[in-house]
């Protein structure tokens, strides 16, 4: 069963595609880091941050190997107040939105509720409009 392309709209979910990354020869890792608060960069640099640590999901219970930098973020740096500030890009926000949330699927009336940066209508042609940038796509099934 071939997938049909539909035009995404506000309540198309998008997520980070790793799979970007990849095509592009970037590496996710690399953005991360510059993220860290400063603790957390210096415990990194220290060498206290193996490549993989346990995630115990807080809503099922189960436990997951997860990347130690992107847990670093998600546990301390994203609950800081600079994390995301009103006058970043908005794409580097929507960006910074995913790494704190695992990179859960969100759609564009969820990241405007989350970020209230722009009407999602805005929002929507910001995602869509032109090249993909930090490997913010929409999610098809």
């Amino acid at each position: 069963m071939a997938l049909t392309w539909q035009r995404p709209t506000v309540d198309t979910k998008f997520h980070i595609d790793m799979e970007w990354w990849e095509e592009n020869q970037r590496d996710i890792r690399v953005y991360i880091r510059d993220m860290l608060c400063p603790e957390c960069r210096m415990a990194y640099e220290a060498g206290g941050s193996s490549d993989e640590v346990d995630w115990v999901d807080e809503q099922t219970g189960e436990v997951n190997r997860v990347d130690s930098l992107w847990h670093s973020l998600r546990t301390c740096c994203s609950k800081r107040p600079n994390y995301i500030t009103p006058n970043m890009p908005i794409v580097e926000a929507v960006f910074r939105t995913f790494l704190a949330n695992g990179n859960k699927p969100l759609s564009v009336n969820e990241l405007y509720e989350l970020l209230d940066r722009r009407p999602p209508q805005i929002l929507l042609r910001i995602l869509t409009a032109g090249p993909v940038y930090m490997g913010i796509r929409p999610v098809y099934q």
